[in-house]
């Protein structure tokens, strides 16, 4: 048996925006009172006054804090890459465990739930498919469903949006913890929308309720909201990182250097290799939305530590034109004929047979498209009836407008 319950807040607050979080502090919800609460949060669960969710809820629910929950990277954030797994441990200011969902299990255990009545999430999702805190929600979701827990969802915006879609959606035979359910790789949901449709669509049946947030609408992205960007994992330090990362994400399933390393993880990529003259022949009247810069950079960390990298970095100029998931695709066609150029080998996200693209791109087909030189564009448009199927019932569980 399913539930769900959306708690209805007065919308007039349009210029300034409440986060789900906001919205705890000023109004002490009653489904919370007398439950032991666990929060699922990391350093970007803070109010608009840069408040942490955990000293929010300790403050305003004195005592009933019993469990912290930490997704990919850490509680706080501290670690770099996949397969860098946290530890869990007890939080120095309330004595309470800190339990790592990015440990030797990405799913909670019984034993994880045991100490709570009601699973509090506060996370920054990023509006792409495979950014792994979603599938965290999820997981979490379903033991809250086999053991007759709750789940307090606390919205916040998607940074890139609640309007555009974009990429084909996942095949089933490469769910992964890099996607779960088939979805295409941005898409336009927040976190809140999210774990509803699949809470319904995907037969969880958790007792969900979502808080939501006051004073967003859908065509935002961050930049035009009037919140401070914490980074929700080490490598989108900004909302541009953000807003390039639905396409850029795919180059970790290749040798090319994603930014990792740099001070512009993302918005910059390139390799020892890489003909960045011909790159950018090869990608004039590909690249709407975009200027692209031609650098040099060095990493510090990652793929091509410490070798200079010659490569592009993207500058934004109109973000409705900028479709980041096909430009990606077609920039990583544009140079694979390189001698040098691979696909990177397993393991990736704890994934030790499959290719990292396949995973990250959510089909083997359209790897093999990219190494053929197929037509992109109709590739692209071969998608949109399933894009549209998806938007059509991804918005019955919109919350707003």
């Amino acid at each position: 048996m399913q539930f769900e319950t959306t708690i209805n807040l007065d919308n007039a607050m349009a210029q300034t925006i409440q986060t789900g979080l906001d919205t705890l502090t000023a109004h002490r919800p009653d489904i919370l009172e007398n439950k032991r609460l666990g929060l699922l949060a990391n350093p970007a669960s803070v109010t608009r006054n840069l408040i942490h969710a955990k000293a929010v809820i300790a403050g305003r629910f004195p005592g009933q804090l019993t469990a912290l929950f930490s997704p990919q990277h850490g509680f706080f954030a501290e670690k770099q890459d996949n397969m860098i797994e946290s530890g869990h441990g007890r939080d120095p200011e309330l004595g309470i465990p800190m339990f790592s969902l990015y440990s030797e299990t990405r799913k909670p255990t019984q034993e994880m739930f045991d100490p709570i009545d009601t699973l509090v999430v506060d996370l920054q999702d990023v509006g792409t498919r495979v950014y792994t805190f979603i599938y965290t929600i999820a997981y979490c979701m379903e033991r809250a469903a086999q053991m007759n827990r709750q789940v307090v969802i606390l919205d916040r915006p998607n940074p890139v949006g609640g309007t555009a879609v974009e990429g084909n959606l996942l095949e089933p035979e490469f769910t992964s913890f890099v996607g779960r359910f088939p979805i295409p790789m941005r898409h336009g949901m927040t976190v809140g929308e999210l774990c509803r449709y699949v809470n319904d669509v995907h037969g969880i049946g958790c007792n969900l309720t979502i808080i939501p947030m006051t004073g967003w609408r859908r065509w935002m992205y961050w930049t035009d909201t009037d919140l401070t960007w914490i980074a929700p994992s080490p490598n989108l330090p900004t909302p541009l990182s953000a807003m390039v990362y639905p396409g850029q994400v795919i180059l970790e399933g290749t040798n090319i250097s994603e930014g990792r390393g740099t001070t512009l993880p993302f918005e910059q990529f390139g390799a020892p290799w890489m003909d960045t003259k011909t790159l950018l022949e090869k990608m004039a009247g590909h690249a709407p939305g975009l200027f692209l810069r031609p650098v040099c950079f060095e990493p510090t960390s990652q793929k091509w530590m410490n070798q200079v990298c010659c490569g592009i970095h993207l500058h934004i100029l109109d973000r409705e034109a900028f479709s980041p998931y096909l430009f990606s695709l077609k920039a990583v066609q544009a140079v694979l004929s390189a001698d040098e150029f691979e696909f990177k080998a397993p393991p990736y996200e704890y994934e030790y047979d499959r290719l990292p693209m396949d995973l990250i791109l959510g089909s083997a087909c359209l790897r093999q498209h990219l190494a053929e030189g197929q037509d992109l564009d109709q590739a692209a448009a071969s998608w949109q009836q399933d894009l549209g199927a998806f938007q059509q019932e991804s918005a019955k569980f919109y919350l707003y407008d």
